[in-house]
């Protein structure tokens, strides 16, 4: 949960994304578009795993960081802790990525990213973190 935090507090916009994710690929091609150079975190990339915690190895890593943006979305999509033996979380569980940080703030995956795009409300979001300019 710390890098997740870390990374989303130090940037702008964040990407976490797995390199063969189609809707990763989408929501990556949407901020280039419009400009924004988000940082990307891949989860399948073991060079981004260089920083793992001494024993644990970048296999390890990638799983805390994708457990930790998992209990994110549980958290915001349903109000309520994750839980392991959860078997209706199933299904959110490939939905964790893409997972898109805006100004610190979790906003969601490629649904809420899109919703926000289209309603208008993601342009001001990514100026008011600094992400975009103009």
């Amino acid at each position: 949960m710390e890098k997740v935090e870390k990374l989303a507090t130090e940037n702008a916009v964040v990407v976490f994304s797995k390199s063969g994710c189609c809707m990763c690929h989408v929501v990556k091609r949407l901020f280039s578009s419009l400009g924004v150079l988000p940082t990307v975190y891949e989860l399948d990339d073991p060079e981004q795993q260089s920083d793992a915690t001494a024993g644990g190895g970048a296999a390890a890593a990638a799983e805390d960081v994708e457990k930790a943006l998992l209990m994110r979305l549980v958290q915001q999509q349903l109000g309520r802790e994750y839980d392991d033996h959860d078997q209706s979380l199933l299904q959110l569980q490939a939905a964790a990525v893409p997972s898109v940080y805006v100004g610190g703030n979790l906003l969601g995956g490629l649904d809420h990213v899109m919703a926000a795009h289209i309603n208008g409300t993601l342009v001001p979001q990514l100026k008011e973190a600094g992400a975009l300019w103009l």
